[in-house]
This record gives structure tokens, sequence and C-alpha cells, in this order.
């Protein structure tokens, strides 16, 4: 079947559509090379943005009021994605914590979904072929519906750059915002748990990122000089109070966000490896979810068993790597999440922290299900619960390999 036969069986597509300028030329294009009925679809994900210009734009881009789709995702996203990800304490290549990985399996949940309502026989994302987000996406859409059609507009069309794009805004009448004109000095993508910044003046990597990059948070050295104190009660692994107060999980991780914000908390400068081949800079900032993992390390430390916490932190780079390349909803990311899940059963009770200039300290940690023992710890008369002398054979047995080999080598000596 020849490109153009392919895109005629194409009658409605499903597009992710922020409203900004790539996705509006996008939309556009979608109606003039497809010929195609367009569904809209924007999810708030917490982005902190007014959603409302996204359906008056789709509106005079013709779409039918029936065929736009504007969701509340935020509960959805923090409990069923972000929550389940932090249970693992997740962390890619030793530093992020995957802000953007963890949001585009629930857009392409979302837009399979809208997709099978409206009987729509293909979906549309805006990511670019240089990306990840472009595999995200289209392994999610596979995984939901295998028989989807994708168009990713990147990879398809002839616009050469930038500026070819802004003629083709100007001659369909698509707004183009001042800061467009001039090309935005980097790019942004954010949602409740991050933002992150990439392209342009970020590019090389030996620069300082500049002031105006971060936006989720003050500088540590402008925070205040003075501590804030926290608490975060847990249940199963899963945050569920905060300072003593039930929240719900989007509201508390806003609520997170805020005392990260004015404490210059969450703030990453990261040269990363793409799945796709390259290295890519980026600036993110997630100020809650820093908090967050800390407090959830450290109320693990006191109701996690070392053998179920040491396999933990073993799983978890995969877990991670998984989640960045795209691969929420292959079998072993579920099958390494019942094993995470499995090992929260018993991870609750609180956390205390003071914030400070950009720093999370942990200063108590408490549970009904502690293992902690003052009794076995103490230095003081522990009444009989440990007898000192049983670790010499304990060490005399761990030592017996180690005093074989060194035999050898003092036998073998020349």
């Amino acid at each position: 079947m020849s490109d153009g036969d392919a895109k005629k069986t194409i009658k409605k597509v499903v597009l992710a559509y922020s409203g900004g300028l790539d996705t509006s030329i996008i939309l556009k294009w979608l109606q003039t090379t497809y010929g195609a009925e367009v569904v809209t679809f924007t999810a708030d994900l917490g982005q902190g943005e007014e959603l409302g210009p996204a359906r008056e734009k789709a509106l005079r881009a013709g779409i039918k009021p029936e065929n736009i789709f504007i969701d509340d995702l935020r509960e959805e996203f923090v409990r069923d994605f972000v929550y389940p990800m932090f249970r693992a304490n997740t962390v890619y290549e030793g530093q992020y914590l995957l802000g953007t990985s963890i949001a585009r399996p629930l857009i392409a949940k979302r837009q399979i979904e809208i997709a099978h309502q409206v009987g729509a026989d293909a979906v549309c994302h805006g990511a670019t072929g240089k990306g990840n987000d472009q595999v995200r996406f289209e392994l999610g859409y596979y995984a939901l519906d295998p028989s989807i059609k994708i168009i990713a507009p990147w990879r398809e069309w002839t616009f050469k750059g930038r500026d070819e794009l802004l003629n083709f805004a100007r001659d369909n009448q698509i707004t183009i915002t001042k800061d467009k004109e001039g090309e935005a000095p980097f790019s942004v993508d954010a949602n409740l748990l991050h933002s992150s910044s990439e392209g342009k003046v970020l590019e090389d990597p030996a620069k300082e990122a500049p002031s105006i990059v971060y936006q989720r948070t003050i500088s540590p050295m402008e925070a205040p000089d003075k501590p804030t104190e926290i608490s975060i009660g847990f249940k199963r692994g899963d945050a569920v109070s905060l300072n003593g107060k039930a929240m719900s999980p989007a509201t508390l991780l806003t609520e997170l966000n805020k005392y990260g914000h004015d404490n210059g908390i969450g703030r990453l400068d990261l040269v990363e490896n793409r799945f796709v081949g390259m290295k890519s800079r980026g600036v993110y900032e997630t100020p809650g979810g820093t908090i967050l993992l800390q407090a959830h390390r450290a109320i693990e430390s006191i109701t996690l068993d070392r053998g179920a916490a040491h396999l933990k932190d073993e799983l978890m780079p995969r877990y991670a790597e998984l989640i960045y390349n795209g691969f929420w909803f292959a079998p072993e990311r579920e099958i390494l999440q019942a094993a995470i899940d499995k090992s929260q059963e018993m991870v609750e009770g609180t956390v205390r922290l003071k914030l400070y200039k950009g720093n999370v300290i942990v200063t108590g940690r408490e549970s009904d299900a502690s293992l902690y023992s003052s009794t076995l710890v103490t230095f003081e008369d522990d009444k009989g619960a440990y007898d000192q002398k049983d670790a010499a054979g304990f060490i005399r047995l761990n030592a017996l390999r180690l005093r074989t080999l060194g035999q050898r080598k003092k036998t073998l000596k020349p």
C-alpha cells in the first residue's frame, strides 16, 4: 500500500493536543495532509497552565465541540503512576526522578480510550524523531491496541526547520506568540511531579543554566535562613498525610511542591543517555518528589527487612530503565511492580523532616511496624538479648574462604 493509500484509510485521528504552537501546526497539518476528522485530547497533569485556551484554539481550528477532550488526570497520575514508581525509590542513572517518562503511559492510555470511544482509527503525538517520547507514546499505544495506526508528524512531514514551520503557521492563520517568533530559548515539559527544560541555551553542558530556566523552585541561596519542619505519614508505601492531615495523592504532592519551591529543593542539571542512543542535557525541577523520595527511604529504613531492602535496591535500576524507555505496560515491569508492592505491605508510619536551602534532612521516623530494636543495638546492658561472644563464631565462619585464599597466597608466594 502506498503512502497516499495508507493516508486515505485514516478517517478519524485522536491528537495529543496542548494548544501550543507545535500541536496547533500538527492539527492543521493532519487536516490538510490526511483529510481526516481530528479529535483533540488535552491532559491536565498538573502542568500549571490554563487549559481553557486549548479548547478555544481547537474550536477556532474547526474541531467539533464533541471532539474536544480536556481531562483532569491529576489524581490518576499520582495515584496510579507516580506512587507505584516511588514505592521503588526510582531514579534513572542515579539522579533523574523520571517526571516526563512516567506521564507518557497515562497520556497514551487515555488517548487509546478516547480513540475507542469515538471510533477513531489512528492516534497522533507531537514528539520529535530524536527523543524518547516518541518511543514511550508508541510502545504504550501498541501495548493497549496492537492494531492502532500511529501518525508521527515529525517523522513524516517535509518541513526542514523552524522557519518552514512558522511559515506554515502564518499561511494557515495559526497564532505565533512573540517568543516563538524569536524562538524560545529552551523547551519545557511540565506536570505535577516536575518540570523539564532542554535545548537551545541548555545544549552546551559546559555552560551553567541561566536562572530563567528554573520555574518550580527558588534558588537554594535565596531560600529562608530558617528550616521548615514537616511530617509525612505513610501507609503501604504511599504518602497519605502531611503534617497529620490526610490528603489525596495529588493534593499531597501539590503541597509538597510548595514546600520544595519555597526551600529551593529538587533542582537537577543532568546529562543523560537517551534510549534512542544520544546524550542530552536537561534541567529538571522535582521539588515535592525529592522530598517524598527521602521520606520514603526513611520509613523503609525501619520497616523493611535487610534482604527485602537490598533486593529492592538491586531491582530499582532495571525498573527505572523500563519506565525511562517506555515499557510501563510490559510484563517485566508488571512483574517487578508486583514484587515492589509486596515489599510495601508493612511500610507505614511517620517521617519528620527539616527543609533547608535545597536540603531534605530526616530528623525522625516512627512506625508501629518498626523492625528497629533499641534493646538489640544499645551499648548499654541489653539484658541478655544479644550475646556478643556469638559474634566471634559468626566472623570466623564468614572469614573461612578469605583465610583459605590467604593461606594459598602465602604458600605459593615465590
